[in-house]
């Protein structure tokens, strides 16, 4: 097993090594799903990466896989928490506008539980926060092969 590059300051990094309680819902070897702490609807995931990444920015068209794949285990989150795929609100805040430095997707469900305020911190199409779509979208444009 490869290992994975962390960072003691992180407390996603810590979580992801146990010394950070939180409420898990999902870990494999590469990806790790827990309960946000602030959560804008009933259900509000946080998945991240096992290795610290720092942001979306940080992402290559070589490692926008990553996007892709934490959006199949969002959508499996749902599916296994009783949503549906018709009524949730994925998607990445921007930095600066991200408070933990470590890239992790908001997976909040149901999207029709959001208040108004949570409807505007996570409201797709703005410069803060935008959907995984249009983040890989991004990546494909500015964030070209390092090879």
């Amino acid at each position: 097993m490869a290992v994975v590059q962390q960072s003691l300051k992180c407390v996603f990094c810590q979580i992801c090594q146990g010394l950070a309680p939180a409420s898990i819902v999902h870990q494999d070897l590469k990806y790790l799903a827990f309960r946000d702490i602030k959560p804008a609807s009933k259900n509000h995931l946080l998945i991240i990466p096992r290795e610290h990444i720092t942001d979306v920015k940080s992402l290559t068209v070589e490692t926008v896989n990553i996007v892709e794949e934490m959006v199949e285990i969002g959508q499996q989150l749902v599916k296994e928490h009783s949503g549906t795929l018709v009524d949730y609100r994925m998607g990445f805040h921007w930095p600066p506008f991200n408070s933990v430095k470590h890239l992790h997707l908001h997976v909040i469900f149901p999207e029709q539980g959001m208040s108004f305020i949570g409807r505007q911190v996570f409201r797709p199409g703005t410069f803060y926060f935008a959907t995984p779509e249009t983040t890989i979208d991004w990546i494909k444009k500015h964030r070209p092969s390092s090879l």
